[in-house]
């Protein structure tokens, strides 16, 4: 039994497809094949059902796998080891941040961090938050930045900085001459939201979820962008949300729309978030540090009310 026979494993019950699975392993799938075929003759049972379309995981398969994950992040384990013994940073580092923060917190620590530390790779791919834990679980991102709590007991989360909640108001709109709103005054039919998948439409909707929905309102309307947003909110539209850092890039002219939240304010909690099994922490330190001090900066909101990303 050898560890690159249980990588093989791995790869073909995420798959389910031997080609797939070789493609992905960067092997031909006649060399995959043969090996786990010898792994399946020294164990004496039949990991997979090739007969079923897509290939499905024996009884028996099913806890090979589990065990198998372990013994591939344990061998892992040692690299890793040996890189914090010798207090080297480098290498692959595969992050994965939610839509509503990648265009405001990126361009605040990227560059400062691939300075400091030029011998790290970073993969950065913008992702939904249940596509952030599906990555996190199956090992393909190493860390994650999203909104929190998540409630997963398999993902470690390490706050960053808590993001008020901002409204951007059109000047024919009830709340417009308020120099402050609270969440009582809000009103979900007159709220346009970002599309389902974005995390930070369920924030909103935790924040406003004792009131009732108008279900005579003239039409529905999501958005994926809040640029999209502030602009038909312009229009008479509708009022928005937005997060605080959102805000700061704002013309002169559409920070005449903006109202802060009465003290405590509604805000989400921004966390870099892991799986509890992840290796490279010599990594999560140096981009959770790297963030901490390009945030301070920007962000100093202690006195706040954290609204869940989880739909309610």
């Amino acid at each position: 039994m050898t560890i690159t026979q249980l990588k093989y494993v791995l790869s073909v019950a995420e798959y389910q497809n031997f080609t797939v699975a070789a493609e992905h392993s960067f092997v031909t799938q006649p060399t995959l094949s043969m090996q786990i075929q010898k792994l399946e003759d020294e164990l004496g049972v039949k990991i997979f059902n090739r007969s079923k379309k897509p290939i499905e995981l024996t009884e028996v398969g099913n806890k090979i796998v589990e065990q198998a994950k372990v013994i591939v992040d344990e061998s892992n384990r040692i690299l890793d080891i040996v890189h914090q013994q010798k207090g080297y940073i480098g290498g692959e580092f595969k992050i994965g941040i939610i839509p509503t923060i990648m265009p405001t917190l990126l361009p605040m620590f990227l560059q400062s961090f691939t300075k400091k530390y030029p011998k790290v790779k970073l993969v950065i791919e913008e992702l939904t938050t249940e596509d952030i834990i599906r990555k996190l679980t199956d090992g393909h991102i190493d860390a994650a930045i999203a909104a929190t709590p998540l409630e997963n007991e398999a993902i470690k989360e390490r706050p960053l900085y808590y993001e008020p909640f901002v409204g951007f108001i059109p000047q024919n709109h009830r709340l417009f001459n308020n120099k402050q709103i609270s969440p009582d005054e809000l009103e979900m039919e007159d709220i346009l939201l970002l599309e389902d998948g974005h995390c930070f439409k369920d924030n909103v909707l935790n924040l406003c979820r004792n009131h009732k929905i108008d279900n005579k309102k003239r039409f529905q309307l999501e958005s994926g962008s809040f640029d999209t947003l502030i602009k038909l909110s312009k229009e008479g539209l509708g009022m928005t949300l937005l997060p605080y850092l959102h805000t700061l890039d704002l013309n002169n002219v559409d920070k005449t729309h903006l109202r802060e939240f009465k003290n405590p304010p509604p805000a989400r909690e921004v966390s870099l978030i892991y799986h509890k099994s992840q290796l490279k922490m010599q990594l999560i330190e140096a981009l959770k540090k790297t963030i901490d001090g390009v945030i301070r900066g920007a962000i100093s909101f202690s006195d706040v009310k954290i609204i869940s990303p989880i739909k309610k």
